[in-house]
């Protein structure tokens, strides 16, 4: 402990190239992956040398190629370097260079710390709506990649932070993004219980969804909550209720005729 103390009460004497380097490390975690490396050539940053005048210092340990703060208090010393604001536009902007990697090489692993990072910049960090847009696309996609790893929760954390970038009339604007949204988070929101979010973004989808069909995925999430509920007799009634809105017609008694 009284190491770490003095790392973390020592940061400032450090070169600025050092401590740069040490708060871009400190965006992505305790360690890197090769997120860092594609920054690094990206940006034209400076890492390489500056990291490892940090490992000579001890602020960092590097095994098998990877760079790791010794302390997470030492990383968190490291990222508060900048202010608050400053941290957001560096996450956001570090994101988007990514995502122009992640257009010429189609690695989905990079694709998803790049869409983190933007997240982790937010909605404040948009200049224009058609950014913000665009973010929610990248966003829509993450999810959608980490739905078919089966990470539900990552999952939810993209579809919502995707719609948080939508602009006021956006049903109107965008309606195919923001239905994908909604449908990707209800769907998200059921399997990990998010119960009193799914409420919320049901309502939305049955409002503004234009046709009967994009209305489905909502009553089949809504109809398999309703059986984990063990309330089969309002599953069934949403059930007919669905099929009564695409034509389907139902008895109002069943008979031995029917």
């Amino acid at each position: 402990d009284d190491v770490v103390s003095f790392l973390t009460a020592s940061l400032n004497r450090l070169p600025s190239e050092v401590l740069s380097a040490l708060f871009t490390l400190s965006c992505f975690g305790s360690c890197t992956d090769h997120s860092l490396v594609e920054l690094e050539n990206e940006l034209g940053l400076s890492l390489s040398d500056p990291l490892g005048r940090a490992v000579a210092e001890g602020f960092l340990n590097k095994k098998d190629g990877k760079y790791h703060f010794v302390d997470e208090r030492v990383r968190e010393s490291a990222y508060n370097l900048m202010k608050p604001e400053e941290r957001c536009l560096t996450h956001f902007n570090y994101g988007l260079a990514l995502c122009s990697v992640v257009a010429r090489d189609a690695d989905d692993a990079l694709f998803l710390i790049a869409v983190g990072q933007i997240n982790l910049g937010g909605p404040k960090a948009v200049v224009d709506d058609d950014e913000g847009f665009r973010v929610a696309n990248h966003n829509l996609m993450a999810g959608k990649k980490a739905m078919d790893m089966s990470d539900f929760y990552s999952a939810y954390w993209f579809f919502d932070y995707g719609l948080s970038y939508l602009k006021k009339g956006h049903w109107e604007t965008h309606y195919d993004l923001s239905l994908a949204l909604y449908d990707g988070a209800a769907e998200c929101a059921f399997i990990i219980g998010e119960h009193a979010s799914l409420s919320i973004l049901s309502e939305q989808i049955m409002h503004f969804a234009k046709c009967i069909e994009d209305k489905l995925n909502i009553f089949d999430v809504t109809i398999r909550i309703l059986i984990r509920r063990s309330n089969l007799s309002a599953a069934v009634d949403c059930g007919i209720d669905a099929l009564l809105n695409l034509g389907e017609d139902f008895p109002e008694e069943v008979t031995p005729d029917v």
